[in-house]
């Protein structure tokens, strides 16, 4: 049972991660406002919504229960951190990373060019990558598992 949660656990972050780490390749596309924007912006909700926010909730159910059913503790360091980060990171993408895209989706449908998309364009982008940071943080964690 372990090993067969382990596998759905490492597959979900191979797709939560792996989709977005393909949001700086769209951030770029919609770096300026416009119908090419828009389509980008689109796909990185869409790509949101159905693969990365779903496999984000496979994680810590699959974590969990694997740390139950094993030889593992939850106050294990590398574990209590992870679970820590995970949380933090949810947190943070729920309060900067999606309003920020709300918001640039928002401009680039209605405001040509302005300097509020450009400012709109840059928090997304900063809040993605910071959201990043605590996502790799996690996966090496995971992978080194250090005590």
């Amino acid at each position: 049972m372990y090993l067969a949660l382990k596998l759905v656990h490492i597959l979900a972050a191979i797709v939560a991660v792996g989709t977005n780490v393909t949001y700086f390749f769209w951030l770029r596309q919609a770096k300026t406002p416009g119908a090419h924007a828009t389509t980008a912006l689109d796909g990185i909700k869409a790509l949101d919504r159905w693969l990365a926010n779903p496999a984000y909730v496979v994680l810590p159910v699959t974590g969990v229960i694997m740390v139950l059913i094993s030889a593992l503790e939850f106050s294990t360091f590398w574990v209590a951190t992870a679970i820590v980060l995970f949380i933090v990171m949810g947190a943070f993408a729920g309060i900067f990373f999606a309003p920020a895209l709300r918001r640039q989706v928002e401009l680039a449908r209605t405001d040509g060019g302005s300097d509020a998309y450009s400012a709109a364009a840059r928090r997304t982008t900063v809040t993605g990558a910071a959201t990043m940071v605590l996502v790799f943080a996690i996966v090496t964690l995971m992978v080194t598992k250090p005590n």
